[in-house]
């Protein structure tokens, strides 16, 4: 893929989905580490519900740690797999109090080494918390990459993150990553994209198959 049909998808985003930014309410980067830690396998509609007493609850690592761990996991057990990422959350909250005076690391490789958080935790808080450029591929992020053709369809998660960092200008990763994931949360589903009404259907992979498919169903008389 050349830059300019790059931009031409970026520009396309961009006008459908202005306004793209993280859905996960928060205050302060402690707030968004936890929930983005509880994201994992679960909608952002879900995290704001459960976020939205737990964040009253505890304010402070500390506040994780003086209650059981059997409290935290009812407190946030609509959540999936929640006892193991209360788990993390006391683990991570431990680390945080121990190594770095109760502030989450602005450092990428200080903060994957936090029990919880993976790369795409990371780059989601460096770059919605810190300011720092990048893009975290997500299901949507992986999805809509690969079908409008920006990375290859067998890409592992790691590889479609250096392509479009190499592909996206790096002011515009985390806008970036914002706008693929409304594209695909919002337009391009993945059970049912609008692929009738996208303006990139042609350059997409999907969109193409199912345009095709379509035109060749005889018509019912």
């Amino acid at each position: 893929m050349n830059k300019k049909q790059v931009r031409t998808i970026l520009d396309t985003m961009g006008d459908m989905f202005p306004d793209a930014h993280c859905e996960l309410n928060h205050t302060n980067p402690f707030e968004l580490t936890i929930a983005v830690l509880l994201s994992a396998q679960c909608t952002d509609e879900t995290v704001n519900k459960v976020t939205a007493t737990l964040f009253q609850k505890y304010k402070r690592p500390e506040d994780y740690l003086a209650v059981p761990l059997e409290e935290l996991e009812q407190d946030i057990r609509r959540i999936g797999l929640f006892r193991n990422k209360a788990k993390n959350i006391q683990a991570l909250c431990a680390l945080l109090l121990d190594k770095y005076g109760g502030e989450v690391p602005q450092l990428h490789e200080q903060l994957v080494e936090l029990p919880g958080v993976g790369r795409k935790t990371a780059n989601v808080v460096i770059s919605n918390a810190f300011g720092v450029p990048a893009i975290a591929v997500d299901t949507h992020v992986e999805r809509v990459s690969k079908r409008l053709g920006m990375v290859n369809l067998k890409d592992s998660v790691l590889e479609v993150e250096k392509k479009l960092t190499k592909l996206v200008p790096k002011e515009e990763w985390t806008l970036t990553h914002h706008r693929l994931i409304f594209f695909g949360r919002y337009h391009c589903k993945a059970q049912n994209p609008q692929c009738a009404a996208c303006p990139l259907a042609d350059v997409c992979r999907e969109g193409k198959k199912r345009m095709k498919s379509a035109s060749h169903r005889k018509p019912i008389i």
